[in-house]
């Protein structure tokens, strides 16, 4: 026998755990081909473009495809017939050839894979084994159950049979009328029961499970050979299922009494068989002939991998024919149908091939080829032509063949198209593909100018558009952008050529590119600023990065009439007050401000500081550094108010520290109030510890390398050129060469 329906467990059990099952949540369907994984969607596409009106959905098990091999590859849960060659077979010892039930072994794990793999059966024959099988009136006539039983004893025949008493019984109804109204009665589609008769014990009438005669079961019927577990024992798997039709094999009262049991007569076994498997199977997500094989749908809260219809794991492909032949016959094929296909996470790159396929027939290939033909040549699920057509290919179309069959006789080859399908078609029907050389190289890309750190394409175009040949990309400057297969990597402002060429150089073609360096921030000298009325002083601005594209400032000042500014940051203060001045880039809304006071003269104050200092404003600067303590700073200073002298990080200084850069003199006046306040600057002084040594060349070069700014007026500092500009590689070699006592630093 090929079905195995519920393993070793009893059908009263099998019933209460369906019972008390809770619906799990591991699998998830998903409706429509864009749900599907990549190497599902090429076939549906093209099932799709032939049948609009059928419908797809993905039924995502969760499932590890490694996982459920394991589970369904274990002995008797997979048959297939002892005839099939021993590439079908399991050949482990101890289980070669050993007969599980009569004409049926164990299949080897190659055979698992191949009858599980949906990817195999996406064709409009096979896909069958995945229609939703729940009875639909639109769909579902009783003709076309007729045209399902064509062939068989069952066809356009009225029903007649043997009571216990061996008595003769003829019914005014033909098998397709019980059928029928089985269909309607459980719900199930009755295509799928004539398909499963026929499967079972098709195409006789005198089947041992159905003839009524068999001793000690007169009278009996299982047309769906439920219950007919395997068996050494002669005719056990008959004798199994006719005692499930006699007393449902020790199930309960209620569910004999809902499948109708005894099954006693052709139409209680057809309809009560019906329920059963509308029930057992159909109801609790087996709702396919895949799933009722390969129960791998948790519907019943994990009881999984047991709970399968058939042993013979080809059943679903066989079956499915005949569903296709009824749809087609009776011309439905174009009606709206429903699949429902499963879907495991990590399965292979393609689908695992029937046993009969040898890797040795093949060698592997990766050449164009087009099909050399007036018309159209048919791609094969398989190499023969008793395989379904996948779809058609014509003499303009090229594809890959990815392995070439060495085969004797009739040679196939293995090829995928552009689409992404993957078949088999007549070698002799193929021709190579001429490599031809490129003549022209057209570069393109949507804009020119591209922002610092982005990525970008370089679309590129070869004529003719099926030449062969490596391209090689290359960028006049890497400090400005990357190049690798057409994709740019802008590194720093500027510009740049790409270039595409042949590898022989001979065709090539570029397009330049400007790296634009987008402004992120503005440092100015001076966040505070204090100034007497008619005093002028100039502010610094720092812009970064160092290579921003544009780092013009517009500057500006919130009351123009408290102060002014000009263009190069010089700040004029007109009238006691206070206002904002402002630094802004002109591409970018960046902005940085500095809070400006604007103090009266103080008539009864007396404040000379000696010539040899500069006053800009509230910037004191050209100290010497061999005498700039704060007793030599003093003695330059005559004022009624009292000096204070605190440095960079507002200690307190003594008489005899050091006056270094961002050091502050605070004026004050007898109540201790603060009247004026001057910031001190020595160039080439950038750590403002009064010194110029090997410390500030550090930090100038980490300035540069922008892994840690300096700021404020220790930018002015570092502007040793004092050219306005932000420090540079030129400042630092002046600093060492002050070091040095090559060349001093001119305060």
């Amino acid at each position: 026998m090929k079905r195995k329906t519920f393993f070793k467990y009893t059908v009263f059990f099998c019933f209460l755990m369906l019972l008390i099952s809770t619906k799990s949540v591991a699998s998830v369907k998903k409706k429509g081909i864009e749900n599907f994984p990549d190497s599902y969607k090429p076939y549906l596409y093209e099932l799709k473009k032939q049948y609009p009106n059928w419908e797809f959905t993905a039924l995502y098990t969760g499932f590890d495809w490694n996982y459920v091999i394991s589970q369904e590859y274990r002995n008797d849960k997979n048959l297939v017939p002892l005839s099939y060659s021993d590439y079908w077979k399991c050949t482990d010892n101890g289980i070669y050839n050993v007969e599980i039930d009569k004409g049926w072994v164990n299949a080897s794990k190659k055979a698992v894979e191949y009858t599980m793999d949906p990817r195999n059966f996406l064709n409009n024959v096979r896909i069958f084994q995945f229609e939703k099988l729940s009875y639909d009136p639109n769909t579902n006539s009783k003709d076309g159950v007729e045209k399902i039983l064509y062939g068989t004893e069952f066809y356009n025949r009225q029903v007649s049979y043997r009571t216990e008493n061996g008595q003769t019984v003829n019914m005014q109804e033909r098998y397709s009328d019980l059928i029928w109204n089985a269909g309607i009665y459980s719900g199930v589609s009755p295509y799928h029961l004539a398909s499963r008769i026929k499967q079972e014990v098709g195409p006789f009438i005198t089947h041992n499970s159905i003839s009524g005669t068999v001793a000690g079961f007169e009278g009996l019927y299982n047309f769906y050979n439920i219950g007919a577990t395997s068996s050494t024992e002669p005719l056990g798997a008959i004798k199994n299922g006719l005692q499930f039709a006699k007393d449902g094999k020790g199930a309960s009262e209620e569910v004999k009494a809902n499948l109708i049991i005894p099954w006693n007569t052709p139409e209680r076994a057809i309809k009560g068989g019906a329920v059963f498997i509308g029930s057992s199977y159909i109801s609790v997500g087996q709702n396919t002939l895949y799933l009722q094989k390969f129960d791998v749908n948790d519907d019943r809260g994990g009881n999984l991998f047991w709970h399968q219809y058939m042993t013979n794991c080809l059943a679903p492909y066989s079956e499915s024919s005949g569903i296709h032949k009824a749809y087609s016959s009776n011309g439905m094929l174009s009606s709206s149908i429903g699949f429902v296909i499963p879907v495991y996470e990590n399965m292979p790159e393609y689908a695992t091939e029937s046993p009969n396929i040898l890797e040795s027939d093949y060698v592997a290939d990766d050449k164009k080829m087009y099909a050399n033909v007036t018309g159209k040549l048919n791609v094969r699920s398989g190499p023969s032509t008793a395989h379904e057509i996948l779809t058609t290919i014509s003499k303009t179309d090229t594809f890959t063949r990815i392995k070439r069959g060495v085969q004797s006789g009739e040679r196939w080859d293995k090829i995928k198209l552009e689409n992404g399908i993957v078949g088999y078609v007549f070698q002799s029907y193929l021709q190579e593909v001429p490599e031809v050389s490129i003549t022209s190289i057209k570069l393109s890309i949507d804009n020119t100018t591209i922002n610092k750190g982005s990525t970008n394409n370089v679309k590129i175009e070869i004529q003719p558009s099926e030449a062969k040949g490596e391209i090689v990309w290359s960028s006049s400057n890497e400090n400005v952008l990357t190049v690798e297969n057409g994709v740019i990597t802008a590194i720093g402002a500027g510009t740049a050529t790409v270039t595409a060429q042949t590898l022989d150089g001979k065709v090539s073609d570029s397009i330049e590119i400007t790296v634009y360096s987008k402004v992120e921030n503005i440092s100015l000298s001076k966040e505070k600023l204090e100034l007497l009325v008619g005093s002028k002083t100039h502010i610094f601005a720092n812009v970064l990065p160092e290579d921003a594209s544009n780092k013009e400032i517009l500057w500006s000042v919130t009351n123009p009439e408290i102060a002014s500014i000009t263009g190069d940051g010089m700040v004029t203060a007109k009238a006691v007050g206070t206002t904002e001045i402002i630094a802004k880039s002109k591409n970018e809304n960046i902005q940085s401000k500095c809070m400006l006071t604007v103090k009266e003269i103080n008539q009864d104050i007396t404040l000379e500081i000696d010539e040899s200092l500069k006053v800009d404003g509230d910037e004191i600067s050209k100290i010497d550094v061999t005498k700039n303590t704060v007793n030599d700073i003093k003695t330059l200073i005559s004022t009624n108010l009292t000096m204070e002298f605190y440095n960079s990080k507002g200690d307190l200084l003594s008489n005899t520290d050091k006056i270094g850069t961002d050091s502050k003199l605070i004026l004050k006046d007898s109540d201790e109030n603060e009247v004026y306040k001057y910031t001190f600057i020595i160039y080439g002084d950038v750590n403002g510890d009064g010194l110029i040594d090997s410390l500030d060349v550090l930090v100038l070069q980490k300035h540069i390398l922008e892994t840690k700014l300096i700021t404020g007026v220790f930018l002015k500092a570092g502007n040793i050129s004092k050219n306005g500009q932000l420090p540079n590689s030129l400042d630092v070699l002046k600093i060492q060469k002050h070091i040095l006592e090559t060349k001093l630093i001119v305060q």
